[in-house]
C-alpha cells in the first residue's frame, strides 16, 4: 500500500463489481408478522434455505434473516406427511410456498433430491439444488406444453412416440400434371383434390 515518504513512486488502483462472498447464504427481508425458527427452512426473496438465526416479527414490522442457499446435503423435518412413503433416495422434491414444507408434487420451486428416506419421525436428507430460486414454473411449463392424454395419435404415452406416429404416415402419391405449361384451371384443381384426399386418407390432415 502507498503511504507518504514511501521511497518508490507506486500507484494504487482499486478494482471494484468483483466477487463479494462464495455465494452460500444470502440476507433475506422477514415480512411483518411472522416467525423465523433457526434451522428451518423458508422461501423469502426468491431464495429458498436454512435460516440461520430465529426472528420474529411484529405488525407493521420487517427484519433481516440470512438463509443458507449452499448446494450441499441437509437434514429436515419439514416435509407433507402424505409423501412420506415416497420419499425416497432419489426422488426429486419441491417447495410448497403455501404450507412451507417439501413435497414431490411439482410446483414452481425445484428443490432438490432425497438422498436419505424419510424414517419414522418424518426426517429426510436431501440436496438442496444449485437453483432453489423461484422460477418460471414447472407446473406452467407443463400446462403450456399440455396433457399427453389429450394428443390425437393413438400413441399417448410420450412426446417422441406421437411424432413417431406422425412421422410414419405417408400420404399416397399424387401424380405431377402432364404439361404444365398447357395446364388449365380445372387440371390444377384436379391435382390438389387428389392431394387434399390423400393427404386426408393418410391421416395428415383434418376432413
Amino acid at each position: 500500500m502507498a503511504y507518504t515518504g514511501q521511497p518508490v513512486p507506486s500507484e494504487v488502483t482499486n478494482i471494484g463489481y468483483g466477487k463479494v462472498s462464495d455465494g452460500k447464504s444470502v440476507r433475506v427481508t422477514v415480512p411483518e408478522s411472522t416467525t423465523i425458527t433457526a434451522g428451518k427452512f423458508y422461501l423469502l426473496d426468491g431464495f429458498l434455505g436454512c435460516a440461520c438465526a430465529s426472528v420474529e416479527t411484529e405488525a407493521g414490522e420487517t427484519a433481516e434473516v440470512v438463509l443458507n442457499i449452499e448446494p450441499a446435503e441437509y437434514e429436515t423435518d419439514q416435509i407433507k406427511a402424505a409423501d412420506k412413503t415416497s420419499m425416497v433416495k432419489g426422488i426429486d422434491i419441491f417447495w410448497d410456498k403455501n404450507n412451507k414444507y417439501f413435497t414431490i408434487t411439482g410446483t414452481d420451486v425445484y428443490a432438490g433430491k432425497i438422498t436419505v428416506d424419510a424414517d419414522a419421525n418424518n426426517v429426510i436428507w436431501f440436496t438442496l439444488a444449485g437453483r432453489p430460486s423461484s422460477v418460471a414454473s414447472v407446473t406452467t411449463l407443463a400446462a403450456q406444453v399440455g396433457s399427453l392424454s389429450s394428443l390425437t395419435t393413438t400413441a399417448k404415452t410420450s412426446v417422441v412416440a406421437a411424432i413417431n406416429e406422425v412421422n410414419g404416415k405417408k400420404a399416397a402419391k399424387v401424380a405431377a400434371i402432364a404439361d404444365p405449361a398447357t395446364a388449365t384451371a380445372e387440371d390444377v384443381a384436379t391435382k390438389l383434390n387428389a392431394l387434399l384426399t390423400a393427404l386426408t386418407n393418410a391421416g395428415l390432415m383434418a376432413n
